[in-house]
């Protein structure tokens, strides 16, 4: 038997963008790095109501930052993200309350959909503009994820329901506690400590550590595994040498990727 693999808790909400971009680098990297990564479907109002922190872009400064580092980090992690033209309507206005209680409903129903209908979300008002907060386009996101008709519905029906309402609200504040002022949270149960990071760029912290932290005299972490490859078993090819590297490695990209998905990587040959 080898090792057993360490619990991450990963608190977000489909309204923030860098939630998006620790969903996914999480997700790629939970086989690689051994952990039991548990999503925790999160409202980011209420965190920010109960820190009185307010949203980036509400400070100009912020908000023109904003645009810039999002740009520069869709390439990177390679998440096709897009503002929405209505910015201000999507976050201020229409907000995340039905979409993360529905996402509160897969996770007490169906825990094995959430990865998957979290990502659609993300795709849908991040990516195609589209809206999250009526009952028949959050119906589109878990049909186009995978999810039936019938299993939408029902979860549709449950949202209003107060086991699903003090489920969130439970998430929330387990948030708070933890310290949290903002999406994403990611909290580190290692050893018998726990440890909170926020934001989607403290990986390489956590890389450290999860022990995973390791120089090879290039770069101190690995750059984020691609989320599709052409090569069998997420391996690419080095053009000089002929031979294939499996991620993680210290070798730089030799080609772009496209596509959400990693798989576990196999160990270098």
């Amino acid at each position: 038997m080898g090792p057993v693999p360490r619990t991450l808790e990963l608190f977000y909400d489909v309204l923030s963008p860098y939630s998006w971009f620790g969903f996914e680098v999480l997700c790629r990297y939970k086989n690689i790095w051994n952990i039991n990564l548990q999503l925790r479907p999160t409202l980011i109002a209420g965190i920010m109501k109960d820190s009185g922190n307010k949203p980036p872009a509400l400070l100009p400064r912020k908000a023109q930052y904003l645009r810039n580092d999002i740009r520069l980090l869709r390439q990177h992690v390679q998440v096709p993200m897009q503002f929405p033209k209505d910015f201000f309507s999507v976050i201020l206005e229409k907000g995340s309350l039905s979409a993360m209680r529905f996402l509160t409903a897969v996770n007490m129903e169906h825990p094995e959909m959430l990865e998957k209908v979290s990502r659609e979300l993300w795709m849908r008002v991040w990516s195609r503009d589209e809206d999250i907060s009526e009952p028949q386009s959050i119906l589109a996101a878990a049909e186009k994820a995978g999810m039936s008709t019938e299993q939408a519905q029902v979860l549709l029906e449950e949202m209003s329901t107060p086991k699903v309402k003090n489920k969130l609200k439970e998430t929330t504040e387990a948030a708070c506690k933890y310290g949290a002022f903002g999406l994403p949270v990611t909290v580190a149960h290692l050893d018998g400590q726990t440890h909170m990071l926020f934001g989607s760029d403290r990986m390489e912290l956590l890389a450290h550590l999860l022990g995973k932290l390791q120089v090879h005299g290039e770069l101190p972490l690995t750059p984020v595994p691609p989320p599709f490859i052409s090569r069998p078993e997420g391996q690419i090819q080095s053009k000089k040498k002929k031979k294939f590297y499996a991620f993680p490695t210290m070798k730089p990209h030799t080609q772009r990727f496209s596509g959400l998905n990693g798989e576990k990587s196999p160990s270098p040959s």
